[in-house]
């Protein structure tokens, strides 16, 4: 069979860039002339490889994947899609019969629901048996599956995320993420994907994974982040071979999404896999939106930044090996001012439209007994899309490449001097309206009904807020500008909120502001 393969893969490169590859044509040059479908088979699987990297077509022939950029997701992600419905329908199917959703199965998962929610907001570890990893595919799965396509929106609309992709998911789960990214790229990108998950969410992620596309190439690794070894991904033996090990290869995408609270040192795992990243790659961290995990991730973000991370050989055997990196904060938040660096506490996540209801939410949520004391309704609906992340690479490269001049603009990390005058500044808007979040208003004049934003420039020692007063046509910008967008805001009034300790600039009909880039 090895030397099947190998003829496979030689006729493969041979042609790769003359004509389309047709398992029937190639069949009578390989050894034992097998029927086309075994050499389909193999040049299936050997299709990631370096050397070759083939998607399959519609027509069943094989072409190299273009290097061109992919495009951003033009519009909302509006629904979870009805394969992945259907999949893990059946899956809990499978587990617990046709009636999953009632009586003493339905009973089961909605107290697993139930205790992993409460173990979480106690921040409490949550161990994930089969009813865990079920329960939270149903409760979280469509959420992180938006989520992610956001974030990756960031990396897109700046042509940094190619159709050639080979990604590392740490912490998988049940797969949120990684659906989330086979389906963001375009039927012709070829993904070569790597789940690290040791619990027994692998189970439901390789259920679900195998309803992605064709030139979705997937292996999950069941063993912890700690512990997985990238060298094992290596085909020994192979010159061309993919090797996140080697100083000029690595990972294009790094993903960490939901797992970082879960971890013991976070920020050593952290640092261990930017080491994998290839040169031009992106680690990909996401986190809820909570206070704790969303602090916790701009805390981490904040360690690594500006760390010189070494190659993946070892520095001390290989005579001196230069170091990659600075770690840089590609976004988004913002790096305005040359050496500053935030230390407020980071809290800042990004809200998108609610997706509609997945069927299997609706039957947990509609079976609930009546005579439950402890429901609320909709305590099994979540398709809330709130998020926390950060985009890490070792090029330099930042979203919003800007350095401003104390000559031009008020600097956030001198605010205090500014108070109580007009000021002109540059910030990123970090948030949606905070105006109507349950932690309060922040403050600001005008009360709760005032559009109220977080907003940064890289240098504050302490929150600051935009709080929209008084709009008009020329401050309206500000409504309408995006999560991480750099506005600038002209004869804003610097005011002290003692209440929340924080910084509030008031937009009113005095106040000019213009989306930069």
């Amino acid at each position: 069979m090895s030397d099947q393969r190998d003829s496979v893969r030689s006729n493969a490169k041979y042609l790769r860039n003359v004509r389309p590859i047709d398992p029937e044509e190639i069949c009578e040059y390989v050894e034992g002339t097998p029927h086309p479908a075994v050499v389909r088979q193999h040049l299936r699987e050997l299709a990631p490889e370096r050397g070759l990297e083939l998607i399959e077509r519609e027509d069943g022939t094989f072409v190299p994947v273009e290097d061109d950029p992919v495009s951003p997701n033009p519009g909302a992600v509006e629904s979870f899609p009805s394969t992945y419905s259907r999949a893990l329908e059946d899956l809990l199917v499978e587990r617990y019969g046709a009636n999953w959703h009632a009586d003493a199965s339905g009973n089961l998962l909605r107290s697993t629901i139930r205790r992993f929610k409460e173990r979480y907001l106690e921040g409490r570890p949550v161990e994930y048996d089969d009813d865990v990893a079920t329960g939270y595919a149903i409760y979280h799965l469509p959420g992180y599956y938006a989520a992610v396509q956001y974030a990756l929106d960031d990396l897109a609309q700046r042509g940094l995320l190619g159709q050639n992709l080979r990604v590392l998911d740490v912490g998988a789960g049940v797969g949120g993420p990684a659906l989330g990214l086979a389906d963001y790229l375009p039927e012709d990108a070829l993904l070569e994907y790597h789940a690290i998950e040791p619990s027994a969410a692998a189970d439901v992620l390789e259920t679900l994974l195998a309803e992605t596309g064709r030139n979705v190439h997937t292996t999950v690794h069941r063993t912890t982040a700690e512990a997985f070894d990238p060298a094992t991904i290596v085909d020994e033996g192979r010159d061309d071979a993919f090797d996140p090990t080697a100083p000029d290869d690595g990972f294009d995408l790094v993903l960490a999404c939901n797992v970082l609270s879960e971890l013991e040192d976070p920020e050593a795992v952290l640092r261990r896999y930017l080491r994998t990243l290839a040169p031009d790659g992106t680690v990909l961290a996401m986190a809820p939106a909570d206070k704790n995990t969303s602090i916790q991730l701009r805390d981490l973000e904040r360690r690594l930044e500006d760390e010189r991370v070494w190659d993946r050989a070892d520095a001390s055997a290989s005579g001196g090996t230069e170091p990659l990196g600075p770690v840089t904060v590609y976004g988004p938040p913002v790096r305005l001012w040359p050496g500053e660096r935030p230390e407020d506490r980071g809290w800042s996540f990004d809200a998108r439209p609610d997706l509609e209801t997945p069927p299997f939410q609706r039957k947990l949520e509609d079976a609930v007994p009546a005579d439950d004391p402890d429901h609320e309704p909709g305590e099994f609906v979540n398709v809330d899309v709130q998020f926390s992340y950060s985009l890490l690479r070792l090029d330099g490269t930042r979203r919003i490449d800007l350095e401003l001049d104390t000559g031009d603009w008020a600097r956030m990390a001198e605010m205090e001097r500014h108070v109580p005058n007009r000021i002109d500044v540059v910030a990123a808007k970090l948030s949606r309206s905070l105006s109507d979040a349950e932690e309060g208003s922040h403050g600001g004049p005008g009360g709760r009904s005032n559009p109220l934003f977080k907003i940064s420039d890289g240098s504050e020692r302490v929150d600051h807020y935009a709080v929209v007063t008084n709009e008009t046509a020329l401050n309206r910008p500000l409504l309408e500008a995006d999560y991480g967008d750099v506005c600038s805001f002209e004869q804003a009034l610097a005011l002290w909120n003692d209440d929340e300790e924080a910084y509030n600039l008031v937009v009113d009909e005095e106040t000019i502001v213009d989306r930069i880039g």
